[in-house]
């Protein structure tokens, strides 16, 4: 029987509770078979260069996983994954740092990883490779002689021409990706881009064909939008501990709770949010005392200075809303800077009134879709998104927003607290069959049968 072998930069316990995003996404597409997950463990040890491959059976899923040595962690992780390509691939170029050290490390590491997996490899197994931080790793692979089917699925967003430009060094990195059979993208936008890139970088070799050829190599890219696993999302936010978290939240004179939940980072956009809710108690004081934003913003690359000093901004521009709009009986900000557990996340996005979710810019986006999930299906909240989050191509039915226009975003914090039923209802209705549409078990078997070769021709996006 043909296994999946799954390789991701972390790997995670499909047993434990997970935040979301590619842990959920992965456990769910190795579940129901006898597929193994491959990647980095989380530890830093000195001899891991040598070390050889860790393997343990969890949830009918295989986890193998490596160690990362200090020098590794440093080069391949924080250099050049995200201080380079994730501000590139995020539209920041004022943030990304080039280092040839880094560049170094982080081809040092997917060939390491490229041997180890080539090692598990049989004749009939299909590759699914995800994200950034392993672009290089098929044609490591096809080096070894793998001529298995190897798909890649980037999380994040693909940037126009002219930004991946200012990657030393682009032209190889992205060459790498014609090692793929299958090359998946969050949205149109995504793969548009991907293929005004291919067609500038091959200006000199004639006309780009679709699908993409290298030589006697075929690869195809499509959009393959990542979904949730509804039902399961609105179990979770309809349990007795649930219902408990949820009275818990709303007892009280304040009537909107609006809730923001992102990884603190600088693609979320953060502080232009808060200054938004700022701008909405100044716009609409009717609405102070009675609307409160809670937002959940878990630490992440805490050793990025970016990141450092994201949280400083967010501390202060918290305390300054709380001191200027504040009362005894009313805090207009609740900031909590640690990870929350998805079963309370869920009970909170059932009983906040908006979900509020504004990436400056984003792949996908998961929590607007486990917002839209998680409501009342008689009584739902209104989503605020953010044109810029993939989601939003999608999600229509949201109050679509440019998060970084604060008179605007105010606007729909308002549009949203006052919207009747009646709207609500129809926009909750419409919204959640777009995410039932494309949830997580229809985004795994549409890659799965295009990689495997039994998609449509004629469905290319």
């Amino acid at each position: 029987m043909s296994r999946l072998i799954v390789v991701s930069n972390r790997v995670a316990d499909p047993t434990l509770p997970q935040s979301g995003g590619l842990a959920v996404a992965v456990g769910e597409a190795l579940s129901d078979g006898n597929g193994i997950w491959f990647g980095w463990n989380g530890e830093i040890r000195e001899d891991a260069e040598g070390s050889g491959v860790n393997l343990e059976r969890r949830g009918g899923v295989t986890l193998a996983t490596l160690p990362l040595s200090q020098k590794e962690y440093d080069t391949y992780y924080l250099g050049y994954s995200n201080r380079a390509l994730w501000p590139v691939f995020h539209y920041r170029l004022d943030l990304a740092e080039f280092d040839v050290a880094a560049l170094e490390g982080y081809r040092s590491v997917n060939r390491r990883f490229a041997k180890s997996v080539a090692a598990m490899i049989d004749n009939d197994d299909v590759v699914w490779i995800h994200d950034y931080h392993l672009i290089p790793l098929a044609a490591e692979l096809r080096k070894l002689g793998v001529e298995n089917r190897i798909g890649f699925f980037l999380h994040i967003p693909f940037p126009p021409p002219e930004i991946i430009a200012a990657v030393p060094d682009h032209a190889w990195l992205f060459d790498t990706l014609h090692a793929y059979d299958l090359v998946g993208f969050q949205t149109d936008q995504d793969l548009s881009n991907f293929k005004r890139y291919v067609e500038q970088s091959s200006a000199d070799a004639g006309p780009v064909t679709h699908p993409f050829r290298n030589g006697t190599r075929m690869m195809d890219a499509r959009t393959f939008p990542i979904g949730i696993d509804v039902d399961s999302f609105i179990e979770m936010a309809n349990t007795p501990k649930a219902n408990d978290r949820i009275k818990r939240l709303t007892r009280g004179a304040v009537r909107n709770h609006v809730i923001g939940v992102e990884r603190l980072d600088y693609s979320k956009g953060l502080p232009d949010r808060f200054r938004s809710f700022k701008r909405f108690l100044e716009n609409f004081p009717d609405q102070r005392k009675k609307t409160v934003l809670m937002q959940i913003a878990p630490p992440t690359r805490e050793e990025l200075v970016a990141y450092a000093e994201i949280r400083t901004e967010l501390e202060q521009l918290s305390g300054a809303i709380n001191g200027e709009f504040g009362d005894f009986d009313w805090t207009p900000v609740r900031y909590i800077h640690r990870s929350v557990p998805r079963e309370t996340l869920a009970a909170l996005f059932r009983g906040s009134k908006v979900g509020l979710v504004t990436p400056l810019r984003d792949g996908m986006n998961l929590v607007a879709k486990e917002y839209v999930a998680a409501q009342e299906p008689d009584d739902p909240g209104v989503l605020i998104l953010s044109r810029f989050a993939g989601a939003a191509a999608e999600m229509e039915e949201a109050l679509i927003v440019n998060p970084y226009d604060a008179d605007e975003v105010a606007k729909a914090l308002h549009n949203a607290v006052t919207m009747e039923l009646d709207e609500r209802l129809d926009r909750h209705g419409k919204l959640l069959a777009r995410v039932r549409h494309s949830d997580i078990v229809s985004w795994r078997r549409a890659f799965m049968d295009h990689l495997r070769g039994h998609g449509q021709a004629d469905d290319a996006a």
